[in-house]
């Protein structure tokens, strides 16, 4: 027994030399290789999938954050963007700002809009973000160009936000060249989305081209955002009021939006819910609770 175990070691220290020398086994290793290795990477596959998977939903929810972040503050910059015009015309009419509360120093919330509602009489679309996230009734709601609507309706986890196109919203406007302050109300023609001044009498100055912005005198919007430039004004000598077509400047581009949160140092009326009071006869009107 001792010498057959003697016997085998020795062959196989030989054999092992032989083959470090002369490479005996190298073709079976090659073959075996080549049967094992579509089996090895079988193997190894689930647990490649499952780091590349995990490496690329790390890398995409890190871009969807940096994504919203820019957003915005693309979207905030804009704002102080369109604030310029209004406090440049205010510059030249040497009015006095020193003192005054500033309505544009509110809290923001970026959302991003999740679909249209399917009612063909309104104009609205449904937000990310509700009651859970802060988000409050007759808040104002804008994008990069300029205001996009309003907060009507506040869910736990969703919101809806009526668009000043909608035939139920309503919104204080100033003609950034004259001064001049209107209500422009929201006018669907032909399914063309548009703003339309009212009551405005035939003679006021008023030119195609003209920017439009918030005048800051309600509790919704703060002063300085762009609402829309005159389209077509129609004066009618049988009509002692002309009829004034506006385009919007918040056009349907993009998904991501800023909500304001309402001015909590200002008193609120009964108009931020929607109707107007004497107490606040230029406040958002909009046609729902």
């Amino acid at each position: 027994m001792l010498a057959k175990l003697l016997l085998l070691g020795l062959l196989s220290a030989l054999l092992m030399v032989a083959d470090h020398r002369l490479r005996i086994s190298q073709p079976l290793r090659a073959s075996v290789s080549l049967l094992v290795t579509p089996l090895q990477w079988l193997i190894l596959q689930p647990g490649q999938l499952v780091d590349a998977a995990s490496q690329y939903l790390g890398h995409l929810d890190e871009v969807q954050d940096q994504a919203r972040t820019l957003q915005s503050r693309t979207i905030a910059q804009a704002q102080r963007l369109q604030e310029v015009e209004q406090l440049r015309q205010e510059n030249q009419q040497l009015r006095q700002l020193l003192g005054l509360h500033n309505p544009s120093m509110r809290s923001s919330r970026a959302v991003e809009i999740l679909y249209e509602t399917a009612d063909p009489y309104s104009q609205q679309v449904v937000i990310d973000k509700g009651l859970l996230a802060g988000i409050t009734q007759g808040s104002a709601v804008i994008n990069i160009s300029g205001v996009v609507g309003q907060v009507t309706r506040v869910y736990p986890l969703v919101s809806e936000v009526t668009l000043l196109t909608d035939r139920n919203q309503s919104i204080p406007v100033m003609n950034v060249r004259t001064g001049a302050r209107y209500i422009a109300f929201g006018e669907s023609a032909g399914g063309n989305p548009l703003l339309e001044l009212r009551f405005v009498p035939a003679s006021a100055d008023l030119k195609e081209g003209d920017l439009l912005t918030t005048n800051g005198l309600d509790d919704t919007y703060p002063a300085g955002l762009h609402v829309g430039r005159i389209a077509r004004v129609d004066r009618r000598i049988d009509n002692s009021f002309a009829r004034v077509s506006v385009t919007p400047s918040a056009q349907r581009h993009g998904r991501h939006l800023l909500v304001l949160r309402p001015d909590k140092d200002r008193p609120l009326h009964r108009g931020d819910t929607g109707q107007a009071t004497p107490e606040a006869p230029v406040a958002s009107m909009g046609g729902h609770s």
